[in-house]
């Protein structure tokens, strides 16, 4: 693995405030570029106030789409994060690695959901 790297979500964002998706993609093409360049990652949770899931799904959880677990275990490394949001990133972490293990079944229960709601409408 060459030089590491730290990416702050603060000074990506531009604000303490994480909860919109659109500035987790913005984290996540940082961490992707990272990773595709064998890079070990620190990424800096510090001066962050407001954390939702879905910035976290897109920052982080989409990683597990291109990236195996065993390749974002050993490259990223999350530091200066406050309990709840280690358990929300855990959360959204195990949610990932659920979904693309088999994403054609998630799509096909939630497109089941979806007829059911409609049905009932």
């Amino acid at each position: 693995m060459s030089e590491e790297i730290k990416i702050s979500i603060f000074e990506v964002v531009g604000s303490p405030l994480c909860v919109a998706s659109g500035d987790g993609q913005k984290v996540y093409d940082r961490l992707k570029v990272a990773l595709e360049a064998d890079r070990e990652i620190f990424l800096s949770f510090h001066n962050v106030t407001t954390l939702t899931s879905a910035f976290l799904n897109a920052a982080v959880g989409q990683l597990y789409g291109p990236f195996s677990e065993e390749k974002i275990r050993s490259s990223l490394k999350v530091v200066d994060a406050e309990q709840d949001d280690l358990r929300l990133l855990k959360r959204v972490v195990d949610n990932a690695k659920r979904y693309f293990n088999d994403p054609e079944r998630f799509n096909q229960v939630f497109q089941e959901i979806m007829e059911d709601e409609d049905d009932e409408v």
